[in-house]
């Protein structure tokens, strides 16, 4: 056998990991999100900060408290009023039509393609907004609209003539669903897909019926993150302007609306105030991801 052992000190010497250079060694670990980074301070965190600190700034730079107290104002009140019903309708409309879908296309029965076909929709019909949706309802459910035109030539029902009307709240509430069912099916499928099958066992082995079941064990596990995902869509909605501005112009006076029009035009003849209705925009959707957070956490505790 050979002897391990080093009697020669310069062999010893290679024998040992040379040290670590010494010195400052740039963060190459951190290069992959540092675009991620960039991006958000400069388009999203950087402008929030300008817009909240000039809410409350006069033309002179000084504090003051006139914009936010300005919020009270008729009109702006008026549209925040529209912006939260819209969002809220569309929210809780699309939340119960894409929980009903998730839970046929997970727990239903259905052939695995339906699944897949169902999501992958989902996820393009998800993003799917702005222009090109305005121009789909309308031609669809314009005055002139395919839809329209079928209903009153073979049917004599004029969906006009009974009250209904594309740029009202009903009409955009109506487009503002075609992005948020698909949107609640993304995020609740997920969330069905947790519910362990040996909880049903279980529940059938002491004897409770499948309604029984679904009361007492799927709602109460599920609830944390359908109140979530309402949060979400609410402020997925409450954000929008794109559809809303190609849908109804300046015919439905909601919130993302009367902030493009001063940012265009300064119509509400105050810079600061701009500001102070967008910082209301940040506070509500802020405050409603926060709310989504919370109950994400309380969903995922449950799920695990």
């Amino acid at each position: 056998m050979t002897d391990a052992t080093f009697s020669d000190p310069a062999a010893a010497r290679q024998s040992v990991p040379p040290a670590r250079a010494g010195g400052l060694r740039l963060p190459l670990q951190w290069l992959g999100v540092a675009p991620f980074f960039i991006f958000a301070l400069m388009f999203l965190i950087f402008p929030t900060f300008y817009l909240v600190v000039g809410a409350f700034q006069n033309d002179q730079g000084e504090f003051t408290l006139a914009n936010i107290a300005s919020l009270l104002q008729p009109s702006i009140l008026a549209a925040y009023w529209i912006s939260i019903r819209v969002s809220l309708a569309s929210a809780v409309l699309g939340a119960l039509a894409g929980l009903a879908i998730s839970i046929a296309i997970v727990r239903g029965g259905l052939p695995r393609w339906v699944r897949s076909a169902t999501m992958t929709f989902s996820g393009v019909a998800s993003n799917f907004a702005g222009v090109p949706l305005a121009f789909a309802f309308l031609a669809t459910l314009g005055r002139l609209g395919l839809v329209t035109v079928l209903l009153r030539t073979w049917f004599d029902i004029n969906i006009y003539g009974l009250g209904f009307n594309i740029l009202s709240f009903a009409g955009l509430t109506l487009t503002y669903l075609f992005f948020q069912i698909p949107l609640m099916v993304v995020i609740i499928t997920p969330a069905i897909d947790g519910l362990k099958k040996e909880w049903g066992e279980a529940a059938a082995t002491l004897g409770a019926t499948q309604v029984q079941f679904w009361r007492m064990v799927v709602i109460p596990v599920l609830w944390p993150s359908f109140l979530g995902t309402v949060i979400l869509l609410f402020a997925n909605a409450f954000g929008a302007i794109a559809t809303a501005y190609a849908l109804t112009g300046s015919s439905l006076n909601i919130v993302p609306i009367l902030l493009y029009a001063q940012i265009r035009g300064d119509v509400l003849h105050n810079p600061h105030l701009g500001y102070a209705l967008a910082f209301g925009m940040i506070f509500i959707t802020g405050l409603a991801n926060v709310f989504y957070i919370w109950f994400r956490t309380r969903s995922e505790r449950w799920l695990k």
